[in-house]
């Protein structure tokens, strides 16, 4: 071979290795590969054009990002979509509740969290015109929550659960929108991580979204962090988390509450102690009497609601109000409810009421063959109920009893004026 040729035959290679090296590649989420060309890659779209040949024809399609797991381009190896990873057996406890460890925790929390929820493609982005998306730290004006998003959130979103899963994602664009501005995209985060928490009681992405809003120890954000850490799995994550030298009096009053879920009820009472004399004392007394009287030590429960009926540290007159009939009520609920023998009821429909966050709350609870067939709240003027109108009435038939029914998080005044509303019913039908 002359020189010429060799020369000629080196070029060639070198060539051909170079559009080897420079072709792309697409991973499906599902394993498949395909070679070709990243023609355009549009993220604010989240998709990219890729151009392939199949045989003798050329052919040009667009993919969305959330459909592939991972991209080569130019030799660089990109991942869009984090593949699921295997389903493992979660271990339960004696309560039926799921036990996993910190490193089991840590994947869950960054693997759930980090993708887009199931209904996500299903729901419009949909708000009012008039609605300020940028979102001030503090709001201008009088109230207006058609121009405010902590007051459309408040006042539409919360009270509607056909709205959350949009209210949510809402919150998510304007973190995308906020994107620069530090404090507005934390405040964003730890929005997410409420709602995730509150409305959808979606436990994995609350924390994601919660951590990276940079919750604190002793702040509210911190204790529902340390709950999603007990919800999920790891009790002691969520004790850690607890555990601060500073702590403001309302998120002491919610930790008075988790420890109480726990079964750390020398922790709850001691952390009520230490806000006994605050203006959250009151929260503290009622939270406490609630742990006790879910402990069963009802005598020490009624002592704790007996304390709220005498507090002074009462933000105004119409939560002195609230709390002390709902003490009073609590206190009737466990005297009522100890002679209640849900056997001894006769079938029928029977109706009781208690006091909720804003007024009466009604109940109608239906008994057939001395078993709870059915508990339904029939008004209420709650705007910040959550879940509670589902979870407390599920639990209530789950256990046939008032006894041991734990208060929906953050919601907690609505799940007991069910509880509450529920033994007074039942109690009736005996009399």
């Amino acid at each position: 071979m002359n020189l010429s040729r060799l020369l000629f035959t080196l070029m060639i290679s070198c060539i051909a290795l170079h559009l080897a090296k420079a072709t792309d590649e697409i991973e499906f989420l599902n394993g498949a590969t395909m070679t070709g060309t990243v023609i355009e890659i549009r993220k604010d779209a989240q998709e990219f054009d890729f151009e392939s040949k199949i045989g003798s024809s050329t052919s040009t399609r667009t993919y969305p990002f959330k459909q592939v797991h991972a991209v080569t381009y130019r030799g660089k190896r990109f991942v869009l979509t984090p593949k699921a990873a295997p389903a493992v057996k979660v271990r339960i406890d004696r309560d039926g509740n799921p036990m996993r460890s910190r490193r089991e925790i840590d994947q869950l929390i960054q693997q759930i969290g980090s993708s887009d929820p199931p209904w996500w493609d299903s729901t419009p982005l949909d708000f009012p015109d008039t609605l300020d998306l940028s979102w001030p730290m503090k709001p201008e004006g009088s109230w207006n929550n058609r121009k405010n998003m902590g007051q459309y959130i408040w006042d539409i979103i919360h009270p509607n659960p056909s709205r959350w899963h949009g209210g949510v994602k809402l919150v998510h664009h304007c973190v995308t929108l906020h994107d620069g501005n530090r404090q507005l995209v934390q405040r964003d985060m730890r929005t997410l991580g409420r709602m995730y928490f509150e409305l959808l009681r979606d436990f994995s992405r609350a924390a994601y979204w919660l951590k990276r809003g940079g919750a604190e120890k002793g702040k509210h954000t911190g204790v529902m962090l340390a709950e999603c850490f007990f919800r999920l799995g790891n009790p002691k994550m969520a004790g850690e988390y607890l555990i601060s030298r500073s702590y403001d009096s309302g998120a002491a009053a919610r930790a008075v509450k988790l420890y109480g879920n726990m079964g750390r009820l020398d922790e709850a009472l001691e952390m009520t102690q230490r806000i006994a004399t605050t203006n959250a004392s009151y929260q503290g007394f009622i939270n406490a009497g609630d742990a006790l009287r879910e402990a069963g030590r009802f005598e020490e429960a009624i002592e704790y609601y007996q304390q709220v009926l005498t507090d002074k540290n009462f933000r105004n007159e119409d939560y002195e109000k609230r709390f002390i009939a709902r003490a009073n009520e609590s206190i009737e609920a466990i005297n009522l409810f100890e002679r209640v023998d849900i056997k001894a009821v006769h079938d029928g429909t029977y109706e009781g009421y208690s006091t909720g966050y804003n007024g009466r709350l009604n109940v109608a609870v239906t008994v057939t063959d001395g078993t709870i067939k059915a508990v339904d709240v029939t008004q209420h003027r709650e705007k910040q109920f959550y879940s509670a109108l589902t979870d407390t009435e599920q639990a209530i038939l789950k256990r046939q009893t008032v006894r041991g029914v734990d208060g929906t998080s953050g919601a907690t005044i609505t799940s007991r004026a069910i509880v509450n509303a529920t033994a007074r019913a039942l109690s009736s039908a005996t009399q």
